[in-house]
């Protein structure tokens, strides 16, 4: 099976910090790959390279037959195709809750505001917040505006989700309503590359854990084999201070 994201020798420098030293991996169609590191281990910059927010400084990436690194990458397309959650919610203050989920379609796709406003509400129900399309996001809690991200970014179709440390700025008790959906959108089949250190979510919805450090790629392998067993000491060390 092609991959639907392919990462060859990724690097990456800021100045003289290089934050991606030859890091490859592979995700397959409906797979959900889980990235755990410290601090600055590149987890970040991985991710947001696949949406060309970071540009390689060399190596490879490719959506399905797509290359995301390329000179003549349509980026526009891009992120279509490629929904991202970040920590921090980025709901446009000054527009509805409906507003800021269909404004993409209706937007980039030219979606007819109906039928735009139609899915946007299908999506509301699948992240159980029906009551409050018509919300101001500073109305919300933290867990709700995160999951208004979560259908915003879904409102376009992408092929694959992205999701940047998605619960970290969230108070504990709204963690779990965010990983739900989560763990709904891994069960429907969603291609899906995740930083978090979210264990529960890890065990429960992850094909494959990847451990980084140093902007590298140390270890990589099914949540139960890599938690329990792993094989290289750094991880070891790692895990030891987060399970």
């Amino acid at each position: 099976m092609k991959p639907r994201i392919r990462i060859e020798e990724a690097v990456k420098n800021f100045g003289h910090v290089q934050a991606l030293k030859g890091a490859s991996l592979e995700v397959q169609p409906g797979e959900v790959v889980l990235i755990i590191g410290p601090s600055g281990s590149g987890k970040s910059t991985l991710l947001r390279s696949v949406n060309r927010l970071e540009r390689l400084t060399s190596g490879h990436i490719w959506i399905d037959d797509d290359r995301v690194s390329g000179p003549k990458a349509d980026i526009r397309r891009i992120r279509e195709e490629v929904g991202m959650v970040f920590q921090s919610f980025n709901l446009f203050p000054h527009l509805r809750v409906l507003d800021n989920i269909s404004l993409g379609p209706r937007n980039v796709k030219k979606t007819a505001k109906s039928a735009a406003e139609e899915k946007s509400r299908a999506l509301l129900k699948k992240v159980g917040l029906s009551e409050k399309e018509q919300a101001w996001p500073e109305q919300l809690s933290g867990g709700q505006q995160q999951r208004v991200a979560i259908a915003r970014a879904l409102a376009m179709e992408p092929k694959v989700m992205l999701f940047d440390e998605p619960t970290s700025a969230l108070d504990p008790e709204m963690i779990k309503e965010v990983l739900d959906v989560m763990l709904a959108l891994a069960q429907e089949g969603m291609t899906m590359l995740v930083v978090s250190h979210e264990m529960g979510f890890a065990r429960a919805a992850a094909d494959k854990v990847v451990f980084m450090d140093e902007g590298q790629i140390v270890e990589l392998g099914p949540p139960d084999q890599l938690f329990n067993s792993p094989r290289e000491e750094r991880t070891q060390r790692f895990l030891k201070h987060i399970l």
